[in-house]
């Protein structure tokens, strides 16, 4: 009797080890499609530096390819063509002479939209501000405070209608005219290295160049990528957000002038040169974000928010709705304010939230 009630508890232990197997397979069969995807699709992560700060890559590939080493190439092209840090670049050799013959794919783009966001903000954006850059110290040479007869002088060399362009060369009317493309080149950047990676047969993807990003399709878990905008506090730590954007599909740039900037004389020097006057900008705006279907227009146009303001960058947004902007800035009585366009407040979320 003994004998049939052991063999009896064995055959129950092994009856409910069987029913417990089937019930863990069909558990596992029903996971959620984005758990499964966690685990089909691999992420790959790469960091570097360029243009004077680093980039942060981030995409989906089950291969788990890694691009590092063409991408590293790629952006020493592009900064061979566009940077002012280079003697022998593209750019630098125009800003030598008065007429370049393009030889890399880079500097024409770059050109015509300057073009585009130049009109549109009626000169707010303009890349020939560079001379005036220089002058106020945020070029190669560093900081150093010019008197108004120096101002004077450069603002003839100002105006990007000046610069005449086509298909295979550009030229300046005036001796002396300087092209800088820092308010635009690291969005362009961005959009470069997103279209390498689509190439490449890269579906989702965030690619991060100083601040300036694009975003295409979803993150590992299957969600929008959401990105944050710095709290605009010169002192601030990094990790210290404002709000938080989900972006789709979209390129998204932040201008400030908030930590990029020097004290002379006891007067703080923005970096952010109006290319109407010559002179640092002095209003309330702190901060602007800019969202464009590419990276590159959402530069220039952050860029040109500064340069106008508050009320005029709101006013150029709701006229051309062509990007969405959320900007931060000190009112009247120096409280901390934020505007927000209507495209932009489905995607926008606050870490008090």
């Amino acid at each position: 009797m003994r004998t049939n009630a052991n063999k009896n508890i064995i055959y129950s232990i092994i009856l409910l080890l069987l029913v417990a197997i089937v019930y863990l397979y069909r558990q596992n069969q029903q996971k959620p499609a984005e758990e499964i995807v966690e685990k089909v699709i691999g992420k790959v992560t790469l960091s570097g530096n360029t243009m004077g700060t680093t980039y942060n890559i981030t995409y989906l590939d089950p291969s788990e390819r890694d691009f590092k080493t063409s991408i590293d190439s790629l952006l020493e092209v592009f900064n061979q063509s566009l940077s002012t840090y280079i003697p022998d670049s593209e750019l630098s050799r125009f800003n030598q002479s008065d007429t370049l013959y393009f030889k890399l794919p880079y500097f024409l783009p770059v050109l015509q939209s300057s073009k585009t966001v130049y009109e549109i903000t009626g000169g707010a954006f303009d890349p020939t501000v560079g001379p005036l850059v220089n002058l106020w110290g945020f070029g190669p040479s560093g900081p150093q405070l010019k008197d108004s007869v120096n101002i004077s002088s450069m603002l003839g060399l100002v105006g990007f209608d000046k610069i005449y362009f086509d298909s295979a060369s550009v030229r300046k009317s005036k001796p002396g005219m300087y092209l800088d493309f820092s308010a635009i080149a690291k969005g362009y950047g961005v959009d470069v290295v997103a279209e390498f990676l689509k190439g490449k047969g890269i579906e989702n993807l965030l690619v991060e160049i100083g601040g300036e990003l694009v975003a295409r399709g979803v993150n590992e878990k299957g969600e929008l990528w959401k990105v944050g905008i710095n709290r605009p506090e010169e002192l601030g730590r990094a990790d210290d957000l404002y709000s938080i954007v989900a972006l789709n599909n979209r390129g998204m740039a932040t201008s400030g002038n908030y930590r990029n900037y020097y004290e002379a004389g006891g007067i703080k020097i923005s970096h952010t040169i109006n290319p109407a006057t010559g002179k640092p900008v002095n209003h309330g705006l702190l901060s602007a974000t800019v969202l464009a279907d590419d990276c590159m227009t959402a530069d220039a146009y952050a860029t040109a928010m500064m340069v106008m303001g508050t009320d005029k960058a709101i006013e150029l947004q709701k006229n051309q709705s062509l990007f969405e902007i959320f900007l931060i800035y000190s009112d009247s009585t120096g409280q901390l304010k934020s505007y927000a366009s209507e495209g932009i407040k489905p995607f926008l979320s606050f870490p008090q939230d």
